[in-house]
């Protein structure tokens, strides 16, 4: 089990590197620290949350999603 502040730590490190361009997080993962990656606004790296094989993918918690959704409007759901 992951510590919050060791989940924190690493996705700040990750979002300042220049050699990364895509960061791959579990969606449970991500929302431990859900309003870090609500408050991230940055293009690069992109934050991608995926499925893991024991923790179904729910788009409604998706941050990525929801910045297209709020992009176009209702019609983007």
């Amino acid at each position: 089990e992951t510590t919050l502040s060791t989940l924190e730590d690493a996705f700040l490190e990750f979002t300042k590197r220049k050699d990364i361009a895509i960061i791959l997080i579990n969606q449970h993962v991500a929302d431990d620290i859900r309003a870090m990656l609500d408050d991230y606004h940055q293009a690069f790296p992109t934050v991608l949350e995926i499925p893991s094989k024991d923790h179904p993918y729910d788009p409604a918690k998706d941050s990525v999603l929801k910045r297209v959704q709020k992009l176009f409007g209702d019609d983007a759901k």
